[in-house]
């Protein structure tokens, strides 16, 4: 039998890693591939594929409708930019792009939103995901950060 070790998920699955502060606030810096005066681009720390990452604005706000129009602005540049950085970087055949708001639709953090971008490929849920509930990632978390830092800070620069 072979055996498939994550130790680093036992305290997200035994709640004992849970930050008592919000998740976004209290993230590694060696989680955020880039920060803006408004918002930042940080790698999910649960990633549902490599290349997982978020866009968030650095207010606590639960809805879009709450943010000003420069936060706005910021926050789509940065998800603009992250679907080009992931699109070079992990040639995907498609992107998840989306936001949970409130509880029903799924939001994990209720009052601070961002937005998530998965990139797809065909076939890239498998047995593991749909049977065992097990995602098996080809790519630590370091090693996605230094392939995207420098296309974000190549985007910023040129402010494409």
């Amino acid at each position: 039998m072979e055996r498939l070790w994550s130790p680093w998920r036992l305290a997200y699955v035994t709640g004992t890693g849970n930050a008592q502060g919000c998740i976004f606030c209290e993230a590694a810096d060696d989680l955020v591939l880039i920060r803006g005066r408004l918002s930042y681009v940080i790698l999910n720390l649960y990633p549902y594929n490599s290349g997982h990452l978020m866009v968030v604005p650095n207010q606590h706000v639960g809805s879009l409708a709450a943010m000003s129009r420069d936060e706005r602005d910021e926050l789509m540049r940065f998800t603009r930019h992250a679907e080009m950085a992931l699109t070079e970087a992990y040639k995907p055949q498609g992107l998840n792009v989306g936001m949970n708001l409130g509880r029903p639709a799924g939001a994990g953090v209720l009052d601070h939103l961002h937005v998530h971008l998965v990139p797809r490929w065909t076939g890239d849920t498998n047995f593991m995901s749909v049977v065992g509930h097990v995602r098996v990632l080809p790519e630590e978390l370091g090693e996605t950060a230094k392939r995207l830092r420098p296309i974000f800070e190549r985007l910023a620069h040129d402010d494409v």
